[in-house]
């Protein structure tokens, strides 16, 4: 659980920035989304290998 201490005379607005980066930081988000349904080991690894493949086609064009 996070935890986001709001200091003496800060303003809500800023702890709530505060601990929204923290989500966004840890990914909890994204854990709670894939935890929803189980997703095979191989299928997993397959869209890793097909993101790793567009990143570094991306890379690539940059380069040129």
């Amino acid at each position: 659980m996070l935890i986001v201490e709001v200091k003496q005379g800060e303003n809500i607005e800023r702890a709530l920035k505060r601990y929204k980066n923290k989500v966004r930081r840890t990914k909890m988000v994204q854990q709670l989304r894939a935890n929803q349904h189980f997703t095979k080991k191989s299928v997993a690894r397959r869209e890793e290998i097909g993101k790793a493949r567009y990143i570094q086609q991306l890379r690539d064009q940059a380069q040129d």
